[in-house]
């Protein structure tokens, strides 16, 4: 095996990078205080959680339109324009004065929301050094998360100022990020290319004709499923009425797995760099699928923490990487809005779905059979990767990278995936070159 290159990020990876710890940071300050917020409005617990999911149901709804947008416009732009409407609808909530404007207002800052999650990710991927995107995606994915479990931290020492201030506050750290990106990104040398040439467009059909993508699709709902959706939903109840414990359990439980999520989050995007992404997509998954499902079977309270902490082990080892295979198939200078907005979509419509289809299996078998459904979710995932091809040794046509002509400029006769519609594609690696597909490198 050859001695991986040592590759230099460039800045605007670190941009983006402290713009998303700050985001994350801000949302963990807001979401535990909403629904209490809501209910100073004088609505009961059902309306006041229908705050929480109209914000979830603008982001499944706009995404198409903001994979467009970002198809038309551009990435920086959309990015700035999503988080402006964020911070501008979440500051409006501090002013709010009946529960109808913050429902208006959060629905606003859901649809800003998607725009950013859209954006950001097409920004991440088109300033990524190809050899580097699985540590890219890693990186990105635990400043996310770190800034998720300070938030509410950060919300727990400010809640002597009341209920509106973290509004107040998230919206001014936003305006702030908005400003540190626009200067960050303004003279960036990598997306500058998009106002000297016409970057190329990868739809939707083009993309769901590559195995890979198909893959990270399920991949992505399987996750959205299982981690953002049964899960958030089911440990509050198996805690409290299976295993007869303490609510605030229930949070030990969330901490334990983010723990483990954090433990290898970083280490499995860097190293699918060297080794490829499918084991860690097959292997993340089998992991998350098993301490899923060993949820329902929890006896006790250290073997409902020790299978939190196996599941958040999985997680971590999937979830950075499918962002790099994502990564993978679209290529570093084509744009693909709505291949993005689809990933995007897949995830939410898994959290959505998740709990009320596992919910309804619960109600009518048991709460066992329910989490060993989810974690099936997870296997039927993994299994599918086990047949399809390598993403990372996908070759695109127009990578500056390219080993026949290395960001001479794009060469129409080229036959790599990605390139002309009737090109051969890439398969098992192999180029119709005869050299091994990849960014530059030596076979």
């Amino acid at each position: 095996m050859s001695t991986p290159v040592k590759v230099r990020l460039p800045p605007e990876i670190w941009v983006l990078i402290a713009a998303a710890f700050v985001i994350a940071l801000g949302f963990g300050l807001v979401a535990p205080v909403l629904p209490q917020y809501a209910r100073e409005f004088g609505v009961g617990i059902a309306a006041a959680s229908a705050i929480v999911s109209a914000f979830a149901l603008m982001r499944l709804l706009f995404a198409p339109a903001s994979g467009r947008l970002v198809q038309k416009l551009g990435e920086r732009r959309v990015y700035l324009a999503g988080i402006a409407i964020v911070a501008v609808s979440t500051g409006a909530c501090a002013l709010a004065q009946t529960y109808w404007q913050l429902m208006v207002l959060r629905s606003l800052g859901g649809i800003g929301s998607t725009m950013f999650t859209v954006s950001s990710m097409a920004l991440i991927i088109r300033v990524s050094p190809p050899a580097a995107r699985g540590r890219v995606s890693g990186v990105y994915s635990t400043s996310f998360l770190l800034g998720s479990l300070l938030g509410p931290l950060v919300g727990g020492a400010l809640a002597g100022l009341g209920l509106r201030a973290p509004f107040v506050i998230y919206a001014v750290a936003l305006l702030i990020v908005c400003l540190i990106v626009f200067v960050g990104l303004r003279e960036s040398p990598v997306l500058a290319t998009d106002s000297a040439t016409a970057a190329p467009e990868l739809t939707f059909r083009q993309a769901m004709s590559r195995p890979a993508y198909r893959a990270v699709l399920l991949t992505s709902f399987a996750g959205g499923a299982a981690v953002f959706g049964v899960r958030m939903a089911f440990v509050p109840l198996l805690v409290v009425e299976i295993l007869e414990q303490e609510a605030g359990m229930a949070g030990v439980a969330l901490t334990v797995f983010a723990a483990g999520n954090a433990a290898v989050l970083f280490a499995s995007g860097r190293l699918s760099d060297r080794f490829g992404r499918k084991p860690f997509l097959i292997l993340g998954s089998a992991i998350c699928a098993v301490g899923t499902a060993a949820l329902g079977f929890a006896p006790t309270m250290p073997w409902f923490l020790a299978a939190s902490f196996v599941a958040g082990l999985g997680s971590g080892m999937f979830t950075p990487v499918q962002q790099a295979a994502l990564a993978d198939v679209i290529g570093t200078r084509a744009r693909g809005g709505p291949v993005l907005a689809a990933f995007q979509m897949s995830a939410d419509l898994g959290t959505v779905l998740g709990p009320i289809v596992i919910g309804w299996v619960a109600d009518h078998t048991s709460f066992e059979v329910g989490m060993t459904v989810t974690g099936a979710v997870l296997a039927v995932s993994a299994a599918l990767w086990l047949v399809t091809p390598e993403p990372s040794r996908i070759v695109h046509h127009e990578d500056p990278a390219h080993p026949d002509h290395a960001g001479d400029g794009i060469d129409p006769q080229c036959t790599c995936d990605g390139g002309p519609a009737d090109a051969p594609v890439v398969r098992d690696g192999m180029a119709p070159t005869g050299r091994r597909a990849g960014y530059g490198k030596s076979p």
